[in-house]
């Protein structure tokens, strides 16, 4: 009797959806001067911090509740300087089991004018609706984590009465969490946990820069319990800029993490095993 593979159905449609964002990326927009060779500009320094809520409201429902606040280094400040954007993400997800969970909200993003000079106005808001898909695989005493994350952006210039610009967004993340002091991710246990993102996108007013940015990150965290996570670490990211493909920002960004998992119901055993929502 030939064994059943679980995964070989999620795997299929992992490839099979990313050869589709690739067609859809690969088509011609338009016509755009480039420069003769790619420029690459020089890095600036970030620092993130994030919160993530993953709320049960029922055996399989829950509420991600996301909450980041951004900040950029200014000419003589590194890193911590001024508000660059405050996020809210939400969603309703659904867990259809342990290892695979399904996610679709909505995002408010307000941008903040981090240019000294500009005579534009201070603050804009951006509108997304976010949908997400994501699988955990256990590895000997490791999780391993595939996220596709697919936005629809609507976002909108500093400038005074500017229309707004539609996007979408085709994210791909590759995670692994190590538990260090233990045999597995429990209790009173320190992780580290690198992980890779490429950021794609697409619409009319992207012709020659697909690629918004490429993440690589290494985060130290610590499990206080389970309704409970820390964690902190450094990005390098690079990406094209949208108004010419050429061009390439660069950033380094220390991220810290919460990760809080409240769950009301009057269950035994009410917790998954595995946190797919970080």
């Amino acid at each position: 009797m030939r064994t059943k593979h679980p995964f070989r159905s999620q795997r299929l449609t992992v490839l099979f959806l990313i050869g589709v964002f690739h067609g859809i990326l690969a088509q011609a927009q338009g016509e755009v001067v480039l420069p003769p060779e790619s420029e690459y500009k020089d890095p600036i320094t970030r620092v993130w911090f994030n919160t993530y809520g993953n709320i049960r409201l029922s055996k399989r429902l829950f509420w991600d509740a996301q909450t980041h606040f951004r900040f950029v280094e200014t000419e003589s400040t590194p890193y911590l300087s001024q508000i660059a954007q405050i996020y809210n993400r939400h969603a309703i997800g659904y867990i259809y089991s342990k290892k695979f969970n399904v996610s679709l909200g909505g995002v408010v993003r307000i941008n903040f004018n981090t240019d000294p000079l500009s005579p534009d106005r201070n603050v804009v808001p951006e509108w997304r609706i976010w949908h997400q898909y994501q699988f955990a695989i256990p590895l000997g005493s490791s999780m391993i984590y595939h996220r596709i994350r697919i936005e629809h952006r609507w976002t909108q210039s500093f400038v005074d009465n500017s229309d707004y610009i539609f996007r979408n967004r085709w994210r791909y993340m590759f995670r692994m969490k190590t538990p260090l002091n233990s045999h597995k991710l429990q209790p009173k246990t320190f992780y580290i946990s690198p992980e890779a993102e490429l950021i794609m996108q697409s619409g009319k007013s992207v012709v020659a820069s697909p690629m918004e940015d490429l993440r690589l990150t290494t985060t130290l965290g610590y499990i206080v319990n389970p309704r409970l996570s820390f964690a902190a670490g450094m990005m390098y990211s690079q990406g094209q800029q949208l108004i010419n493909g050429g061009i390439y920002k660069q950033a380094w960004t220390m991220r810290f993490h919460m990760y809080f998992s409240p769950d009301f119901r009057k269950v035994k055993n009410k917790l998954p095993e595995i946190h797919l929502t970080d």
